[in-house]
């Protein structure tokens, strides 16, 4: 049975690069990490000024991780394993879920949906693809770094049809050595598989972000929101 209770996200950041945002991005943080964890990234983008954004950075809750050695920590989910075929904290991903929808809900106020683009890291980025895949409006693009999806393929063909075609970005580090290039891989397979667009990218780097990478969000942006 689904719990009606879900993060209200209050204490997000929001930061503006102009006034009179044409669009929205909604930025998840990896496990462990802080709603301020990407806030640098807005400049380092380098994004056209005419092109003013709202970026929104929530803050997951804390909870106990069990991977982790049940040690709590700022995590959108608990994770009893990174096995696809393995039990997972349905419970607390939808719930997550709900917040974010939420998000999306208050957002629609100024934006149509399609200017909305939910972006996420590491286990942000699990949480980024299952909402914005379920989400029953189009939305304007996902943002996957550095990450993989939290459930299995045949979760994935349940997906909402508002966002088939959806524009996705996935990039990972080839020395990943927190989550796997290959996991990665197998999630990008299974997405094309059920005929998602999937744009790759791979950088020679760790479970991080590279300069280089920067500059393909960027032209990702820009392309799918302008």
């Amino acid at each position: 049975m689904r719990t009606t209770s879900h993060p209200d996200f209050s204490d997000s950041i929001i930061i503006e690069t102009g006034p009179n945002p044409q669009a929205c991005i909604i930025w998840l943080h990896g496990l462990g990490a802080s709603n301020d964890d990407f806030v640098p990234i807005i400049e380092q983008l380098a994004l056209p000024k005419n092109l003013p954004l709202r970026f929104i950075f929530p803050q997951a809750p804390t909870r106990p991780v069990t991977l982790n050695n049940n040690i709590s920590m700022p995590a959108w989910f608990d994770i009893y394993s990174l096995d696809r075929d393995l039990k997972h904290d349905h419970e607390g991903i939808e719930a997550s879920e709900r917040g974010i929808d939420q998000l999306i809900q208050t957002q629609l106020k100024q934006f149509d949906s399609k200017k909305i683009l939910i972006a996420g890291f590491s286990q942000g980025g699990a949480m980024c693809l299952f909402s914005a895949l379920r989400y029953p409006k189009p939305l304007g693009g996902i943002l996957a770094l550095s990450t993989y999806f939290p459930y299995n393929e045949k979760e994935i063909a349940k997906f909402s049809h508002a966002n088939k075609n959806i524009p996705i970005f996935m990039a990972h580090g080839e020395f990943d050595e927190v989550l796997s290039l290959k996991m990665g891989e197998e999630t990008r397979e299974h997405l094309v598989k059920q005929g998602y667009a999937v744009e790759w990218h791979q950088y020679p780097m760790a479970h991080s972000v590279c300069a280089e990478e920067v500059v393909d969000i960027a032209k990702f942006i820009v392309k799918t929101l302008k």
